[in-house]
């Protein structure tokens, strides 16, 4: 898989595909190319099988400072090219949340803004004691996009959603992870501490993994009954494969289980 200079893409032997923001002299702020990139990079991550778990990250210190304001001028200088860049960045997140596989941000540094977008569009998000996530919006005069709201809504909750938009403040990892911005804070490291939870991740099954990302987002966005037929082939899809029969003979012979996804 290729890389650009700007969003770097690595894969171990255990499928776990690391996804760096990499423009550490502007903290990650996320150029109209990064946006299209991560949503060609997780659209096509859909359909590999080899890819378990996906880590998103950001090089230098910090997951992402947000937008890059810098190119605004040129790049939303009338309606239809901020309509042009807003797709990017809705289509970038949205592959992000519905990818079938685990998603998992490792957010150290400034997490804010766009950034903090990114996170939440995440399956679960690591932190450490540097993090420190926001939405800025309530600072910047805007009204934040219904995706990026309605992520910040399932991770926190409504009151604390108004908290973070209301207030536009970036705050520290220990209250983030009292909020519900961050899951768990790992203390050497967010990247260390993504990388271990995608290792036990990876080792288990992923139809499981994928039925269980897909009941729970239909869940969320109360949509359950217009996707049960899809959630019912998910379920029958489990049920028959190798690795159903896989479980139930490692564990009479008590050994651990290996799953290939089939």
């Amino acid at each position: 898989m290729a890389n650009s200079d700007d969003v770097l893409v690595e894969q171990d032997a255990d499928g776990i595909v690391t996804v760096t923001l990499n423009k550490p002299t502007k903290r990650n702020a996320v150029s109209f190319a990064m946006w299209t990139r991560l949503g060609q990079l997780f659209t096509e991550f859909r359909e590999r099988a080899d890819v378990r778990v996906v880590i998103l990250t950001g090089a230098g210190g910090h997951f992402s400072a947000g937008a890059d304001i810098s190119e605004f001028p040129k790049m939303r200088a009338d309606a239809d090219a901020a309509k042009k860049y807003s797709k990017a960045g809705h289509d970038a997140t949205l592959a992000i949340r519905e990818l079938p596989q685990p998603v998992i941000g490792a957010c150290h540094g400034y997490t804010m803004g766009g950034g903090c977008g990114l996170a939440l569009a995440c399956d679960i998000r690591v932190g450490d004691r540097t993090t420190q996530m926001g939405i800025p919006a309530a600072k910047r005069g805007i009204v934040y996009s219904v995706l990026d709201t309605e992520n910040l809504l399932r991770a926190v909750g409504l009151s604390r959603a108004k908290l973070v938009l209301y207030s536009g403040n970036a705050f520290p990892a220990e209250r983030c992870l009292a909020m519900g911005l961050l899951d768990e804070i790992a203390e050497a490291g967010a990247l260390a501490g993504a990388r271990a939870l995608a290792r036990e991740l990876a080792e288990r099954a992923p139809l499981s993994q994928r039925g269980a990302k897909l009941t729970l987002n239909a869940l969320a966005a109360n949509e359950a009954g217009a996707r049960m037929a899809e959630i019912e082939a998910a379920q029958k899809r489990a049920a028959n494969s190798n690795d159903y029969q896989e479980a139930t003979r490692s564990f009479l012979e008590k050994r651990p289980p290996v799953f290939q996804g089939t």
